[in-house]
Protein backbone atom coordinates (compact mmCIF):
# COMPACT_ATOMS: atom_id res chain seq x y z
CA UNK A 1 0.00 0.00 0.00
CA UNK A 2 1.38 3.43 -0.84
CA UNK A 3 0.61 6.30 0.96
CA UNK A 4 0.25 10.38 -0.10
CA UNK A 5 1.62 12.67 2.71
CA UNK A 6 1.43 15.84 0.26
CA UNK A 7 3.17 19.48 1.52
CA UNK A 8 4.63 17.20 4.73
CA UNK A 9 7.98 15.76 3.32
CA UNK A 10 10.63 18.16 2.06
CA UNK A 11 13.63 16.89 -0.06
CA UNK A 12 16.75 19.39 0.27
CA UNK A 13 19.06 18.50 -1.93
CA UNK A 14 21.30 19.43 -5.35
CA UNK A 15 21.07 18.18 -8.89
CA UNK A 16 24.12 15.14 -9.24
CA UNK A 17 23.62 14.10 -5.76
CA UNK A 18 23.94 10.29 -5.93
CA UNK A 19 21.67 10.23 -1.88
CA UNK A 20 19.79 13.02 -3.36
CA UNK A 21 18.42 10.90 -6.35
CA UNK A 22 18.45 7.55 -4.24
CA UNK A 23 16.23 9.38 -2.07
CA UNK A 24 13.79 11.04 -4.54
CA UNK A 25 13.23 7.21 -6.46
CA UNK A 26 12.50 5.19 -2.91
CA UNK A 27 9.83 8.35 -2.31
CA UNK A 28 8.33 7.60 -5.97
CA UNK A 29 8.61 3.78 -5.15
CA UNK A 30 6.11 4.41 -2.28
CA UNK A 31 3.87 6.69 -3.76
CA UNK A 32 5.22 9.65 -1.29
CA UNK A 33 4.82 12.90 -2.26
CA UNK A 34 7.05 15.39 -1.54
CA UNK A 35 8.83 18.83 -2.34
CA UNK A 36 12.30 19.12 -3.65
CA UNK A 37 14.53 22.30 -3.08
CA UNK A 38 17.37 22.78 -4.66
CA UNK A 39 20.09 23.84 -1.81
CA UNK A 40 22.00 25.92 -4.19
CA UNK A 41 18.81 28.22 -5.28
CA UNK A 42 18.48 29.14 -1.59
CA UNK A 43 20.01 31.95 0.08
CA UNK A 44 24.01 31.97 0.48
CA UNK A 45 24.13 31.19 4.06
CA UNK A 46 21.94 27.95 3.69
CA UNK A 47 24.19 25.26 3.30
CA UNK A 48 25.96 26.94 6.79
CA UNK A 49 22.47 26.79 8.27
CA UNK A 50 22.30 23.41 7.62
CA UNK A 51 25.79 22.05 8.82
CA UNK A 52 24.94 24.36 12.10
CA UNK A 53 22.25 22.28 13.07
CA UNK A 54 24.49 19.10 12.51
CA UNK A 55 23.73 17.60 9.08
CA UNK A 56 26.71 17.18 7.11
CA UNK A 57 26.09 15.44 4.04
CA UNK A 58 22.40 15.90 1.40
CA UNK A 59 19.91 15.46 1.01
CA UNK A 60 18.23 16.87 4.12
CA UNK A 61 14.89 15.49 4.41
CA UNK A 62 12.13 17.32 6.76
CA UNK A 63 9.14 15.54 7.87
CA UNK A 64 6.44 17.04 9.57
CA UNK A 65 6.07 15.03 12.73
CA UNK A 66 9.01 13.51 12.35
CA UNK A 67 12.86 14.27 13.55
CA UNK A 68 14.78 15.37 10.36
CA UNK A 69 17.71 13.46 8.63
CA UNK A 70 20.42 13.59 6.24
CA UNK A 71 21.96 11.19 3.44
CA UNK A 72 19.80 8.25 2.07
CA UNK A 73 18.20 6.86 4.90
CA UNK A 74 15.45 3.93 3.70
CA UNK A 75 14.94 3.12 7.47
CA UNK A 76 13.73 6.61 7.85
CA UNK A 77 11.46 6.48 4.59
CA UNK A 78 10.00 3.31 5.23
CA UNK A 79 8.74 5.10 8.70
CA UNK A 80 7.16 7.85 6.33
CA UNK A 81 5.34 5.75 4.59
CA UNK A 82 4.03 3.35 7.71
CA UNK A 83 3.44 6.38 9.60
CA UNK A 84 1.47 7.74 7.02
CA UNK A 85 -0.68 4.34 6.31
CA UNK A 86 -1.52 4.01 9.77
CA UNK A 87 -3.20 7.19 10.06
Amino acid sequence: MSATTTGRVTVIGRPGCVQCTATHRALDARGIDYRTVNVDELRESAADELRALGFAQLPVVQVAGMASWSGFRPDRIEAIDAEAVTR
